[in-house]
């Protein structure tokens, strides 16, 4: 009975799956960047890289770890099981090498055979510390300082280089020896870490003309423990250059007296003053007229003297307050420059003449066309081609910019002949760029000559029209060397043929044969009438089924023909009646041609291969002995072997 109900009570199964080493280690985190100081010492600590494993810790040593270095050494270590980077060569300097590139590996069944592995990359970069001087370029600067310089204003520059940077870069100047008179100051630049080289005091090239400096350089910040000095020391020497200072009077203010009743002319008194520079130029006087309205007073030009021009009033004017000036005599060159404006028009470059192959190409640039022009404009030149208005539809030529201030001259079509127009003539407009701009007409001949395939021209003269249908010189002089050549060819030809047509052999009365047969040419059969020699029909009977040889004498002779020549006979006639007779005469070769091929050699292994003779006989002879002759006689032994089969049939 089904009472669905359980038949024993349910059972529980722990199924416990084992892991095996199928994963191997992965770095989360990488890549890696780090940084150490440079100069750290063997040992120190750099990073930490960490690597983890999918597969059980606690069984076996699928996931136990070992860390080692593939690319870094020796520059690095690593521990094998904290998997701490640390420093392994000493010295090593920022300078020299700044970014090292690390590859580390982790390795599970404790690294031994047969574990897996992955890898990542550390990329560890040195950081700077001072351990680098200042350096100056060089040992020994100097520099040319004019007198009236100005306060405060630079003089010159040094600079002291630091293979450091940031801060440790930085370095400040001063000057230790040379500047009693605290005449100088040096600063420093903050952008170029230059040592600008400044006035204190002004400088008189008549009291001192050079002055020697000790400048020294200093890091801002440096470290003890990194050794020293950093600091570096150089010399500045300066030249002081004269400079054209202005006359000085003996003093500042010259007081006079005269009395008001003095006569004109009279001397009042004398100012002075010299030129303090090197050259002592001699000084020149001069009253300021904006002190000396009236005209009251006068002064020698050379010396200085003051004399009165006018009466003096006392009652009207106590005191006269009048200027000098003094200057130096000097010379000076004045060049005077005349400023160009646009009054010329620009022009052709040179005169040109192109010339056009009658074989050209449409499009084919004819001539490059530049222009000049006699102003000189700041901006520079720049000028504008066209056609004149009456050549814009122009069905022969074109102009094209080349956006260099020449144009290219092309032609439109490819049907230029000098016997139709010898020479064009192509005006075109040049205007340039100046106010106001500036234009002339300038007119481009072309020629139309004839080239050769190659674009070369041959011939542009007049006497090339008379020349048979337009050829050049070189054209008909290779033309009429072809005609000779092929004169002496034709020539030769016939000398040969006229040779090759004379027997060999003399012919005697009984001798029928009358030419001599090449046997290597084949018939050109019944079209063949070139050179056809009637004589050749005239060929004896032959007899006993035997063929005679033209180029032997015969053993045998036969019966003449009843011979008739052609001498007063009608040609057609003739042949007809020797064609009729050569037809019903099975002995009889086919001349249907000049040449004769019913005759082979005596003496042949082979006999005759003429099929003709042996056509209408009962021979039985058998052909297979032709299979047996190679190749070239097989097609022919299959041919008389057919004929024999069909026969029989």
């Amino acid at each position: 009975i089904d009472t669905d109900q359980p038949l024993e009570p349910p059972s529980e199964f722990i199924i416990k799956v084992q892991d095996i080493n199928d994963n191997p280690p992965q770095f989360v985190e990488g890549p890696y960047r780090a940084s150490v100081p440079e100069m750290s010492q063997v040992g120190t600590s750099v990073t930490r890289v960490t690597a983890t494993d999918a597969d059980d810790p606690v069984y076996g040593n699928s996931a136990k770890l070992v860390y080692s270095i593939l690319e870094g050494q020796p520059y690095f270590s690593i521990d094998p099981n904290t998997a701490i980077i640390k420093i392994a060569l000493h010295g090593m300097d920022r300078e020299m090498r700044e970014e090292y590139l690390v590859v580390i590996q982790a390795k599970d069944m404790g690294g031994h055979m047969g574990g897996l592995s992955g890898t990542t990359t550390v990329t560890v970069t040195l950081t700077d510390v001072n351990d680098n001087p200042p350096k100056f370029s060089k040992s020994l600067y100097e520099f040319v300082i004019p007198e009236d310089l100005g306060i405060g204003k630079q003089g010159g520059k040094v600079k002291a280089n630091d293979r450091d940077i940031g801060d440790n870069a930085k370095s400040t100047y001063n000057i230790i020896d040379g500047d009693e008179k605290d005449i100088f100051e040096i600063t420093t630049d903050a952008q170029t870490q230059e040592g600008i080289l400044q006035l204190k005091k002004p400088l008189d090239f008549e009291t001192k003309k050079s002055y020697t400096l000790k400048v020294e350089a200093a890091n801002i910040r440096f470290d003890p423990n990194n050794g020293g000095p950093f600091k570096d020391t150089a010399t500045v020497k300066i030249a002081v250059e004269d400079s054209d200072e202005p006359p000085v009077f003996s003093k500042p203010t010259f007081v006079l007296q005269v009395d008001e009743n003095a006569p004109i002319n009279k001397v009042i008194g004398t100012v002075t003053a010299r030129d303090p520079d090197v050259t002592g130029s001699l000084v020149r006087y001069f009253i300021d007229r904006h002190t000396d309205l009236e005209r009251q007073f006068n002064i020698n030009v050379d010396d200085g003297e003051i004399t009165l021009a006018k009466p003096l009033d006392r009652e009207t004017d106590l005191w006269h307050n009048i200027t000098v000036t003094a200057t130096e005599i000097s010379r000076a060159i004045v060049a005077i420059r005349v400023l160009d404006i646009n009054d010329n028009a620009p022009e052709f470059a040179t005169e040109y003449e192109a010339f056009l192959c009658e074989n050209g190409k449409p499009g084919q640039v004819i001539q490059t066309v530049s222009a000049v022009d006699k102003d000189d404009p700041i901006q520079g030149h720049y000028f504008e081609y066209r056609l004149i208005p009456e050549m814009l539809n122009n069905p022969n030529f074109t102009i094209k910019n080349n956006g260099d201030n020449s144009i290219s001259v092309l032609a439109k079509h490819d049907t230029f002949r000098r016997q139709k127009q010898e020479m064009y003539f192509l005006p075109i407009i040049v205007t340039d760029n100046g106010n106001p701009p500036m234009s002339s007409t300038n007119t481009l001949t072309i020629r139309v000559c004839g080239c050769s395939r190659e674009g070369i021209v041959q011939s542009c003269n007049v006497e090339a029209y008379v020349l048979p249908i337009g050829l050049s010189m070189g054209a008909l002089i290779a033309i009429l060397a072809c005609i000779v050549l092929l004169l002496v060819i034709v020539v030769l030809f016939v000398t040969l043929r006229r040779h090759k047509n004379k027997p060999l052999i003399i012919k005697d009365d009984e001798d029928v044969r009358e030419n001599i047969i090449r046997y290597d040419d084949e018939g050109g059969g019944e079209e063949d009438t070139e050179a056809f020699d009637i004589a050749t029909l005239q060929n004896p009977d032959g007899i006993n089924g035997y063929l005679p040889r033209k180029d032997i004498k015969p053993d045998l002779q036969f019966m003449p023909r009843q011979s008739g020549g052609p001498n007063g006979v009608d040609v057609d006639e003739f042949i007809n009646v020797r064609l009729h007779e050569a037809d019903n005469d099975p002995t009889a070769p086919p001349y249907d041609s000049i040449q004769i091929y019913g005759y082979e050699g005596r003496g042949s292994i082979a006999g005759s291969l003429s099929s003709l003779e042996t056509a209408s006989s009962d021979s039985d002879q058998n052909y297979d002995y032709l299979r047996e002759w190679g190749p070239r006689f097989r097609r022919l032994g299959e041919l008389y072997s057919v004929g024999e089969s069909d026969k029989e049939t």
